[in-house]
């Protein structure tokens, strides 16, 4: 069910992603997946060793010709095959001792070492390299034995012991079979390992992108709310005394409300899934589904002053160096950053004023908050997920920040961020 729904969500037919055929190949099997018996290549290989042995005993007119029990003993070595995924170990030792009683019974060589090939080649795969491996012992010591010491006592009459350079082209043919099951196993275990870190950069990247929204919302809930709160007091104490005022209070109250609707609203468009958009990867075809404003930046300073204002709190502006356009990302982040500072200074601050410096300089934009103080609550400046929350604005940008206490009193958020030669951090960076 859940492949099923997984299907659907990507819009691709069954065995198919939107990037191609998914599909590990043939000697590459899931972990943990339950396999269903290899019919179709074990047929193929039963067909080819039945057929292929025919052949093989036309050259071998020395030899036994393949009569009933050598076909059963064909059949049982091909046909174990079909379980070598489910019992590899089983499967392997099954065809090397059944292929050593083909050959002791004076049968002809040819495809039937195949089945042994196969059988040894899925269990090193399978991970039962030492089975595999005492399987292929057993066939060797086995075939040896027939053909150096048993030969005067087994068919075909007259044989005599195999020439030692024979001997050597099988133990290339075993070192060739062992040789290509072992780079099978490592391909398959280098894949598992590239899937488990694929996964896990994928669930890296998903937790730095809840991350990031998470700290979008806070910064702006937090500015929003505060402002509201304020205003929300001021309409309370002069709703009989000052209509007028309280007016005007309750206009900032609608005006933030509606700001902060529309950037938590960007903020969320992001989650909107791509389904939204049309096939041809177009403008979407929800108009909810694009930003509906630009994102926030220093451009946007003023509009920050007045709603501090609005909120009781008088802040002044200064700009240092040559003003430089900002990487959309920098910029975004310097917004945020001087936000939740005036936010902090509102809540936190008995203070009524800030100061705000923008100090330009080559390859780095610097940003210090301060106020006079004292704090009415726990701390200056706020503390818990506004400050964190600064602090990884800054990281990500591999940038830096310092909060606290001034010395002649008040508080002061000073932030350094790289402007040019800088790229967002990679969690990969700290591991």
């Amino acid at each position: 069910m859940d492949e099923q729904r997984g299907r659907a969500s990507t819009g691709a037919p069954p065995g198919r992603t939107p990037g191609g055929w998914q599909g590990a190949p043939w000697w590459r099997f899931p972990e943990g997946a339950p396999r269903r018996p290899p019919w179709l290549t074990t047929l193929a290989l039963v067909a080819f060793i039945q057929v292929g042995t025919g052949f093989a005993a036309h050259g071998q007119p020395e030899r036994e010709p393949v009569d009933a029990f050598a076909r059963v003993l064909l059949l049982a070595a091909s046909g174990a095959l079909l379980l070598r995924h489910r019992h590899p170990v089983a499967v392997a030792y099954a065809t090397a001792g059944t292929t050593v009683v083909y050959l002791g019974a004076g049968y002809p060589y040819g495809p039937v070492l195949l089945a042994v090939a196969v059988g040894v080649f899925a269990a090193v795969v399978a991970g039962h390299r030492h089975a595999a491996w005492g399987a292929v012992g057993v066939w060797w010591a086995g075939q040896i034995l027939v053909t150096q010491v048993l030969y005067r006592w087994l068919p075909p009459g007259g044989d005599g012991a195999r020439a030692w350079g024979e001997e050597l082209v099988v133990a290339v043919w075993v070192v060739a079979t062992m040789a290509v099951s072992e780079l099978a196993r490592t391909r398959r275990e280098q894949g598992a390992r590239e899937r488990a870190e694929r996964a896990l950069a994928a669930r890296r990247r998903a937790d730095e992108e809840r991350l990031r929204i998470a700290r979008e919302l806070h910064d702006v809930l937090a500015h929003s709310i505060s402002v509201i709160n304020v205003q929300a007091g001021v309409g309370l104490a002069l709703l009989d005394s000052d209509p007028e005022q309280a007016r005007t209070a309750l206009t900032t109250i609608k005006a933030a409300s509606k700001e902060a609707l529309g950037e938590v609203r960007q903020v969320l468009d992001t989650l909107r899934p791509p389904a939204s958009r049309d096939p041809g990867g177009g403008t979407p075809l929800d108009p909810g589904a694009a930003p509906r404003a630009p994102a926030p930046g220093l451009a946007r300073l003023p509009e920050l002053v007045e709603q501090a204002g609005a909120a009781g709190l008088a802040v002044t502006v200064a700009t240092e160096g040559r003003r430089a356009p900002l990487p959309p990302g920098t910029d975004l982040a310097a917004f945020r950053i001087v936000q939740e500072a005036l936010t902090n200074v509102v809540r936190h601050s008995g203070s009524r004023r800030a100061r705000v410096l923008v100090r330009y300089a080559p390859g780095a934009v610097t940003l210090r908050v301060d106020d006079d103080g004292p704090a009415t609550g726990a701390d200056a400046g706020g503390s818990g997920n506004g400050l964190a929350g600064m602090r990884e604005r800054a990281a990500a940008l591999r940038g830096t920040i310092e909060a606290g206490p001034r010395p002649d009193g008040g508080f002061r958020v000073t932030a350094v961020l790289p402007t040019a030669g800088a790229a967002p951090r990679d969690r990969h960076d700290d591991e």
